[in-house]
This record gives structure tokens, C-alpha cells and sequence, in this order.
């Protein structure tokens, strides 16, 4: 027997394990790094973020991701040599993180890589009536297996599209396994490059969970920061905060067919981007629009997106709203949320069991792969989600 083989057996078996989960997503920001230990699975899980670490992606890895990120034509030789290429990186930085923190390869059981997606795709996106949904994740698994020496679980949003779903969000599956309750209703609000939510009702089963995009969370901000001010993000929401919202604007952007599209749905910076941005100036002419404004009125845009699905959700009783990724760290927006929620909504920042606004995303990806390999045909997820790489030798 392959040894990896017998190790992954016998490690599926254990009380608990050192699983280092890793995200990187569309805002290009860099790679975080969860270390977690989990024990159980389904909703028996229980997760400890050990360490937790963002490393930033240098200038020439961004250049390198956006020759390819989000556009229909690309050099196909670039895109090939780009995914290994990924992958060597990001092991790279696990090797050097683990280090950092005192833990040796040995001792951590899996990785659970999310990769970096260059293009969402489903089939509300696209016109070609032969193709159904798709998604394109880059950083080989098996590059980061091979270079780490640890077993590598990847390419998670393959088998939600070959089930039928498109692909995104999935963090229904980890949302229901960390924070289900009997006692209260909660919404996990993730504002990452695009917003999506996963709402638990008090006492609901995986089934009764929903889980969905919403739109633009920081992707159309951050673009137009980068652009007009040579920013990657508007810090705190400071220059939305010094301009003014434009409700010419606002309502051309409000009525974009994503938006009022029924939940579930999906979508990703292909649809939400300057181009679209400009198309809405174009056609609703504000006057005397100034880059302050535009960036006070893209602000407000996402978070009356995001308080009007939650609106349609018609929750009896409280709501508990926990936000996680980049946009819990941008006051303006938050407080925008606030202003338009309703009394009986409570918003604030994730941070519960050591999970918090800034490590969910990455521990989420950890639950995963806990799931792909520790759980019983009984799963909370109902689908083992992954791709396991093994590493060389034994």
C-alpha cells in the first residue's frame, strides 16, 4: 500500500487533526493561512485556530495573476505555466509559515487549498447553450503536495458543479458545521471581492440553510481606488466617507439584473467590475460626479445590496449578522449596513472560537477537507468536496 494511502487512512481515524487551511481571493490581497486543529465532523465539529497569518502577495505575483484574472482571452502557454507556477509559490509560503511558527511539516496532516480563482462561470453568465456552470481555480495541488511533503486537498468547487450547484459559495458547509444553533438565527455575512451570506435559522437542518451570493462586496471599490487614487483599497472607507452618494448612479447600479436575480445565485468580478461601473455612468449621466462621490455611492451600493437580500429573507424574531473578509475592516460600509438594517438585526465583526473576520474564510476550507476525509456517509455536506494529492515517496 502507498504509505500516503495508509497514512490518510489511518489519520481519517484520529481524535483530532492539524488540517492548515488556505484562502486567496478576488481581491488579490495575498494568501491567509489558517492552522487548525478539528476534531469530529459534520455538525460534531469542533475547530481551534492554532496560528493564522495573511502574507501579502508581492507587486509581481498580483501583475503576474491579473494578466489572467477574470478575462475571457488570455495567452493559453501563460495560463498553463501560471498554475504550477501558483502552486510552487504557495507552498513556498507554507514551507516558510510553518517555520515562522514553530511547526514542522510532520506535524500537520493536511492542506486544504482553495487556490485563486481567475474566472467564475455559471451558466446565467455565459450564452453558450452546450456548457452548463464552470469555475477555474489555479495552484496545482499536487506542486504544493510534492513541495511541502503534506497531503494535499484542492480544487473543492469541481465536485459542487459536477452535483449540479455552480460552484459558489460553499461556505454553507462549514458555516453549518461551526455556528449551527438551536437557539438563535445567524447569518454569516462574508464581504470578501463579492458579498455572499449563509443564513442558519435556529434549529435548521443543512437542507433549511441558505447560502448565496449577493453581488459586489470590495472588487468594484478596490478596482476604483486602484485606478483613480493608486490605492488597493480605500482604507476604513475614508474617501467614501468624504463624498457624497449619487442616487442617479445608485439606482442605475441598483437596477444591474444580478441584483434583483432570485437567491440562490452566483458571481464573481466578471460581471462586477469598472467596465460595468462605467456602462452605469454612461447611461445614467450623473452631473457633476466626482471620484469622492463615485466611491461614496459604490460604498452604499453594496450595502444596500446586501440589506436588501437579507430584507427578503423575512426572519421572525432576532437576527445575529457576523461579518468576516475585508469589508468588516471598512467602517463606512459597516456603518452604511447598520444605518439600513432593521432594529431587530444585530451586526457585528465575526470573532467566536478563535475564528474571526479574517480567518473564516481559510478555517472554512480547513472544515472541508476535514469533511473530504474524516466524515461518514452521514456528512453534514453531503459531498466530499476536494481533490486529494499525495506526496512523492513515502
Amino acid at each position: 500500500m502507498n504509505p500516503y494511502i495508509k497514512s490518510l487512512y489511518a489519520l481519517s481515524a484520529k481524535s483530532d487533526r492539524i488540517v492548515l487551511g488556505l484562502m486567496s481571493g478576488t481581491s488579490l490581497d495575498g494568501l491567509d493561512l489558517a492552522l487548525c486543529k478539528i476534531s469530529g465532523s459534520g455538525t460534531d465539529t469542533q475547530c481551534k485556530v492554532l496560528a493564522f497569518e495573511t502574507v501579502d502577495y508581492t507587486q509581481e505575483t498580483k501583475y503576474k495573476i491579473l494578466r489572467v484574472f477574470a478575462k475571457k482571452n488570455v495567452d493559453l502557454q501563460y495560463l498553463t505555466l501560471l498554475n504550477p507556477w501558483l502552486g510552487e509559490l504557495h507552498a513556498d509560503i507554507i514551507n516558510k509559515q510553518l517555520k515562522a511558527w514553530g511547526v514542522s511539516n510532520n506535524e500537520v496532516d493536511l492542506i486544504a487549498s482553495h487556490g485563486q480563482t481567475i474566472y467564475h462561470c455559471p451558466k446565467h453568465f455565459h450564452d453558450l447553450p452546450e456548457f452548463s456552470n464552470a469555475t477555474l481555480q489555479l495552484g496545482d495541488g499536487d506542486h504544493i503536495a510534492v513541495n511541502t511533503g503534506i497531503i494535499t486537498i484542492s480544487d473543492f468547487r469541481q465536485k459542487h458543479i459536477a452535483a449540479g450547484y455552480e460552484g459558489a459559495p460553499l461556505a454553507q458547509y462549514g458555516d453549518f458545521c461551526l455556528f449551527g444553533s438551536d437557539t438563535s438565527n445567524i447569518l454569516l455575512l462574508n464581504i470578501g471581492g463579492i458579498a455572499n451570506f449563509t443564513l442558519i435559522k435556529k434549529g435548521a437542518s443543512l437542507e433549511e440553510v441558505m447560502c448565496s451570493d449577493i453581488g459586489p462586496g470590495n472588487t468594484m471599490m478596490d478596482q476604483y481606488v486602484n485606478a483613480h487614487f493608486n490605492l488597493a483599497y480605500d482604507r476604513d472607507g475614508l474617501i467614501a466617507a468624504s463624498g457624497k452618494v449619487n442616487n442617479t448612479l445608485l439606482t442605475a447600479l441598483s437596477n444591474i439584473d444580478f441584483i434583483n436575480q432570485p437567491m440562490p445565485k452566483t458571481t464573481g468580478p466578471e460581471l462586477f467590475n469598472l467596465e460595468l461601473l462605467n456602462s452605469c455612468i454612461n447611461s445614467a449621466s450623473p452631473a457633476d460626479i466626482s471620484k469622492e462621490d463615485t466611491m461614496a455611492t459604490l460604498n452604499v451600493f453594496t450595502a444596500q445590496s446586501i440589506v436588501d437580500h437579507i430584507h427578503t429573507l423575512n426572519i421572525c424574531g432576532e437576527l445575529k449578522v457576523l461579518v468576516s473578509g475585508g469589508g468588516a475592516h471598512n467602517s463606512t460600509l459597516m456603518k452604511n449596513i447598520a444605518l439600513l438594517l432593521d432594529e431587530n438585526i444585530c451586526v457585528d465583526k465575526l470573532n467566536l472560537s478563535g475564528i474571526n473576520a479574517d480567518s473564516k474564510e481559510a478555517v472554512l476550507f480547513a472544515i472541508l477537507a476535514n469533511e473530504c476525509v474524516a466524515a461518514d456517509s452521514k456528512s453534514a455536506s453531503g459531498l466530499s468536496l476536494g481533490k486529494i494529492s499525495l506526496p512523492t515517496g513515502g
